[in-house]
């Protein structure tokens, strides 16, 4: 399984990004998927997730500013981020669990200027 993110960037405070996050040997669809991510000097966050029925679930700093969502086909799941604010900076990464096994996309950079 390997998953593969992109879309982060450099943009204004109140701006919009959408990250995405491309899936091989495994399906959102069938297990779902997370977007974590990781500022310096902090711990890795839970932001969104995305159960395999649709039901979405967010952390409260991004409720009604992030949508996760997925493709038909189970093989990406997206993050648009609209309200972008500076404290949104971090490396954003999408994670897939499969049981016991959990696999990391590598990060995708967004920074969010004043």
């Amino acid at each position: 399984v390997q998953l593969q993110a992109s879309g982060g960037g450099l943009v204004q405070a109140g701006g919009s990004l959408k990250l995405s996050c491309a899936i091989s040997g495994s399906s959102f669809s069938r297990f779902g998927a997370t977007w974590y991510r990781q500022a310096p000097g902090s711990l890795r966050e839970w932001v969104a997730g995305l159960t395999v029925g649709g039901a979405t679930n967010y952390v409260d700093s991004v409720k009604g500013r992030f949508a996760i969502s997925r493709d038909n086909a189970g093989n990406t799941v997206y993050l648009q981020m609209n309200r972008l604010k500076p404290e949104d900076s971090a490396v954003y990464y999408c994670k897939h669990q499969r049981g016991a096994r959990v696999y990391w996309g590598q990060g995708t950079q967004v920074t969010v200027s004043s």
